[in-house]
């Protein structure tokens, strides 16, 4: 049995919200998402387990979509998750479990460098080799959202901030493409963002402030 076999069950319509079918990777996405930022808002290892599975149905589903960058970046994702699930752990003092900090100003600084040039370089490759039809958007997305899950490999209270910016722009990048359903998430991802900024912030108010890079 091919690949594409094994997987169109997946890409079986399962309801329909606004004239827009809604297919049962992305509800399995809907699910996994909202559990992964749930669990990573309470500092819980299995978030990194459960996300990797909500990247595994996001690929299938921003393929379908033609929202490529999201796709690739979906694979990135799988990638920072096994280092995010090690670092929580292990990447602390003596190798013990990661505390939450601060972000240190030279690194914020290289994280937003990084996403600029990412953002100018992703967005013109959408544009000259793929049939995106929102090179920008899509490319900018993909930045926030790989400055954001490095934050939060490391527990960066600022990578929260990265989160609602992503989010407050995928929220109608998704229901422009008929994901309603997806968009409908990430307007919980948001309100989680700020119950996860909140709940961190508490933590550094618990233990002595610590400023990672």
């Amino acid at each position: 049995m091919s690949l594409t076999a094994m997987l169109a069950p997946l890409q079986a319509p399962l309801l329909t919200v606004m004239g827009a079918s809604i297919s049962i990777a992305e509800a399995l996405g809907f699910v996994t998402g909202a559990i992964c930022v749930w669990l990573v808002t309470r500092q819980h290892i299995l978030n990194w387990p459960i996300g990797i599975a909500n990247n595994l149905f996001f690929i299938l589903l921003f393929l379908t979509a033609g929202l490529y960058a999201d796709a690739g970046l979906q694979v990135v994702f799988i990638a920072l998750a096994c280092y995010g699930w090690w670092s929580w752990l292990h990447g602390g003092r003596d190798h013990g479990s990661l505390a939450v900090g601060y972000t240190a100003p030279a690194t914020l600084l290289k994280l937003v460098a990084a996403g600029v040039i990412a953002t100018g370089g992703l967005t013109l490759f959408l544009d000259v080799v793929t049939d995106s039809t929102v090179p920008f958007w899509d490319a900018l997305t993909t930045s926030l959202s790989l400055m954001a899950t490095y934050g939060q490999c490391r527990k960066q209270v600022e990578s929260w901030y990265f989160w609602m910016l992503a989010d407050v722009i995928y929220v109608p990048l998704y229901a422009s493409k008929g994901l309603y359903l997806t968009a409908v998430l990430y307007i919980g991802f948001f309100a989680l963002c700020v119950m996860g900024w909140r709940r961190w912030q508490s933590s550094t108010n618990l233990t002595p402030a610590l400023t990672v890079s």
